[in-house]
């Protein structure tokens, strides 16, 4: 069961225990049922109201209960942005290995792969982009992130994952998004695979619309927020809480579920989207309009129209424009574009570029369609079509310039090493004597 909204001022308790929300205010000297008010801030106590974020929880035992943090082996999860020379090609890695099981049991976790990033935890100023392959589920384990907020992508398999706040089913087509410090834990019903946006220092939002006016794009009330659900459980052989702390990974005992939250209120939450639900804007009479107008969700920086990251889809539409080459036109950015396939194949490369795979166009990287789709798209008979019906592609884009991992380029073993070849084929048309 979900509310719905964006950014909302949620209210919610579990409905075994009617009243658990204390009424008036929110911290009384005794709680309804014995609870313990708890306090989770997303932003400075001082910031405006339109930015403020922070909920109460009502909770059987405090998040504080707890043996000391430990390190943890992160294996592939990494910040170290200097473990390899920059390589500023255009890279494609064919879709990521799950692992079997029995043979190598893989949870969330364990999973966690990262494959390019810029900026750093500490100086909350930065992101990374991840790669999640799994086969079990996270059993009497959760993990929260201190390092900022998680926008999950799966592309095969569907998560069912439990916070603090309540539970999500996730599935590919949907994202999710859970921000700096909430805890969760991913259960999973066999090999599983997506891709993770993590930015420090800012949360996402809705981008502004301008002249796009009052409606489309994303819409708020489409954003799904959990209900409260607590488990009152003892968990004698210790229960293990997992902190992501600047960049690295830190192991917590403690011998009972956290998922102990019997009500909350507040709008600092996780939530999920459905992307069938995004309202397409697109150009109706000739040439592109910016792919920005694909954004569903973005981290902001302090300088105006400049995104630490956004989140941005290539759903199903229609293609009308007269006169124009249709596909993605060939282009330098001053951005950096990550892209993934949930499922189908992508407008622009329909060979090569596959769903759990990714490309990374790097900072003024050249890039652009492949030969076959320029010459068969230079030739077509310009009438209303139907787009990328059946796919979903979907770009993290930055401003930050971003590395590539040692896993990325090396260990993963998935980085094409032919991808520059799909653009050998262009061939030059020019003739001075043909206008």
């Amino acid at each position: 069961q979900y509310m719905s909204g964006f950014g909302n001022e949620h209210v919610s308790e579990d409905p075994r225990c009617p009243g658990a929300l204390p009424e008036g205010q929110n911290n009384p000297q005794v709680c309804p049922y014995g609870l313990y008010a708890e306090q989770l801030s997303g932003s400075a106590f001082t910031c405006p109201r339109p930015t403020n974020k922070r909920s109460w929880l009502y909770r059987i035992l405090p998040s504080v209960c707890h043996k000391p943090f430990k390190p943890l082996e992160e294996g592939h999860l990494t910040h170290d942005w200097d473990e390899i020379e920059p390589d500023p090609n255009q890279l494609r890695w064919k879709p990521f290995e799950i692992p079997k099981a029995p043979q190598n049991k893989m949870d969330f976790v364990s999973g966690l792969h990262t494959l390019c990033g810029a900026g750093e935890p500490r100086g909350r100023n930065g992101i990374a982009v991840h790669i999640f392959v799994c086969n079990t589920s996270m059993v009497d384990r959760c993990l929260y992130n201190s390092d900022g907020d998680f926008l999950i992508v799966p592309q095969q398999g569907k998560l069912l994952i439990t916070t603090e706040f309540g539970k999500m089913l996730v599935e590919p087509n949907e994202i999710c998004v859970i921000q700096q410090g909430m805890r969760f834990s991913v259960e999973v019903f066999g090999e599983t695979r997506g891709y993770i946006l993590e930015v420090y220092g800012a949360h996402f939002e809705l981008p502004d619309l301008g002249p796009i006016g009052a409606n489309g794009l994303a819409n708020p009330r489409d954003f799904l927020v959990p209900v409260a659900w607590y488990e009152d459980r003892q968990v004698p052989g210790g229960y293990t809480v997992i902190s992501k702390y600047q960049g690295k990974l830190f192991a917590a005992q403690q011998d009972y579920s956290p998922f102990n939250v019997v009500a909350w209120h507040g709008n600092y939450t996780p939530y999920k989207y459905h992307l069938e639900k995004f309202m397409v804007i697109n150009a109706v009479a000739f040439d592109h309009a910016d792919p920005s107008i694909f954004t569903v969700l973005t981290a902001k920086t302090t300088r105006a129209g400049v995104a630490l990251a956004d989140f941005v889809i290539f759903p199903p539409r229609w293609g009308v424009a007269n006169n124009t080459f249709r596909p993605p036109y060939y282009h330098r950015n001053c951005m950096s574009e990550f892209m993934g396939l949930i499922k189908g194949h992508y407008e622009a490369k329909e060979e090569g570029f596959q769903p759990g795979g990714g490309s990374l166009h790097s900072m003024m990287t050249p890039h652009g369609p492949d030969a076959d789709c320029f010459e068969k798209a230079s030739k077509a008979k310009l009438e209303p079509e139907r787009v990328a019906d059946g796919t979903m592609a979907f770009m993290f884009e930055s401003s930050l310039s971003l590395a590539v991992t040692k896993w990325g380029l090396q260990t993963s073993n998935r980085l094409d090493k032919n991808y520059y070849k799909c653009w050998e084929p262009l061939k030059s048309h020019f003739n001075p004597k043909c206008k």
